[in-house]
């Protein structure tokens, strides 16, 4: 596999603390990687600053062996996809969500493939032109997700976006960025504190005080 991310004595600081020490870390395209610990950690700054977010404070960050300040933000962003642990809709309708990345790349809406990558988070065409204020927790999150993946992004970074959700909408969540992972080679980086989510993990991470463990 060749090297997708690779963090070299990554460190972020405020005037009050320090967040994350010496962040020492190598992800490789197609890798499966959960990062858990407890709250306040540092988890969701060093996705943070994966996702361009927020910037390291010290050390660096390569992207395919190039710093990721380099990159353009758009650019960067469409093949790293970063989802936010509440989901962030705007507009009045799904239709406005999925739209969006089409506008932005200057394409016509494919409608067809909206309401097929909607259909494999089980939800039915009825649901395209519904209002967002009508969307349960579970149907907001799955929308979310199915926005930033209509363009196949390289990297998902996933910031404990099965929080609140209930048991089975949590298996379609998994069920389809596995898929994603598997028959896509998309790269998931996830933080999370789900029990069941670090039990299965195909290459999990902890860390404590902003500092990295790695069990053998």
């Amino acid at each position: 596999m060749s090297t997708l991310f690779k963090l070299t004595d990554l460190g972020f600081a405020t005037s009050e603390r320090n967040i994350l020490n010496q962040i020492n870390l190598t992800i490789d395209a197609g890798d499966s990687l959960t990062i858990t610990g407890p709250s306040g950690s540092g988890k969701s700054t060093l996705l943070r600053i994966m996702a361009t977010l927020l910037t390291q404070t010290s050390g660096q960050i390569l992207y395919q062996d190039q710093p990721v300040s380099r990159y353009d933000p758009f650019a960067y962003r469409k093949e790293v996809s970063y989802c936010f642990q509440q989901a962030s809709l705007f507009g009045d309708t799904v239709y406005d969500n999925l739209s969006f990345p089409y506008e932005i790349r200057n394409q016509a809406f494919d409608e067809q493939r909206a309401l097929d990558v909607l259909s494999q988070v089980e939800l039915g065409p009825e649901n395209l032109h519904k209002p967002i204020t009508e969307l349960s927790g579970g149907e907001k999150q799955r929308v979310a997700l199915v926005r930033n993946v209509l363009f196949t992004p390289k990297v998902l970074l996933l910031d404990e976006v099965t929080t609140g959700l209930d048991a089975d909408t949590k298996a379609i969540v998994h069920h389809f960025i596995d898929h994603l992972n598997q028959h896509h080679d998309v790269t998931l980086i996830a933080v999370t504190h789900d029990e069941t989510e670090i039990t299965t993990a195909q290459h999990l991470i902890t860390l404590t005080n902003g500092s990295l463990e790695v069990p053998a």
